[in-house]
């Protein structure tokens, strides 16, 4: 299993690399693109030209509609998996909540978002509260099934399978693993792998809230 996990997480850093169309920037914002395109992130960059990413909107923790729109002006760090994940789950929520911890004010500044692959368990207060486990301001969101969560894992080319099923409601899911951090405005900027230190996640979010553009009040 945990073999399988590692290949899912490099098949999701390859297919960052599909390129099909291009997106312009807005004049207002071409300064901070230019900065954008000559950063280095610790974590893999991703182009406008890859066509990864939108808006999606899921249940958060209180059971009403969540879109991801509604975080403009931070930076999202966007994770996916599920509540009854036994290790890689668990280890990368709380290396999020340490990144947290290090960026200090800039905390302020940042969302972390996580998005449940298992909506047949993951009720709404159920996510909400296994997120809140780790830090209270982390977002937990859950589909109202598996057709409304095949669009969002489309998006973000996110794989998951359930494996070791012994019942309908006994089983365990592998999954994509590490986080995306979205800028300002939505854009997906950059992928973390799993395993990326608190360190680096802290140093390329700090990068994002630098060069990526803001959003008007």
């Amino acid at each position: 299993m945990a073999m399988l996990k590692k290949c899912l997480c490099l098949c999701g850093v390859l297919w960052l690399l599909a390129a099909c169309g291009t997106q312009e920037n807005p004049p207002a914002a071409a300064s901070a693109a230019v900065a954008a395109e000559t950063t280095v992130f610790k974590g893999a960059k991703i182009r406008a030209s890859d066509r990864i990413g939108g808006d999606f909107e899921l249940t958060d923790g209180t059971g009403k509609p969540f879109a991801l729109s509604q975080l403009r002006g931070k930076v999202v760090l966007l994770a996916f998996g599920f509540s009854h994940c036994p290790d890689v789950c668990p280890t990368e929520l709380l290396s999020y909540r340490e990144t947290v911890d290090l960026l200090g004010a800039d905390a302020d500044k940042v969302a972390v978002v996580f998005v449940s692959v298992d909506p047949e368990r993951d009720t709404p207060d159920l996510i909400g509260r296994y997120v809140k486990q780790f830090h209270p301001n982390f977002i937990g969101l859950t589909a109202t099934g598996n057709q409304q969560l095949a669009l969002v894992k489309q998006q973000y080319r996110i794989v998951s399978a359930k494996t070791e099923v012994k019942s309908a409601t006994a089983y365990n899911i592998d999954h994509t693993s590490g986080a995306y951090l979205l800028d300002q405005k939505g854009n997906v900027a950059v992928f973390e792998p799993y395993g990326t230190s608190p360190a680096h996640l802290a140093e390329d979010i700090r990068i994002l809230l630098k060069t990526s553009p803001t959003v008007a009040k």
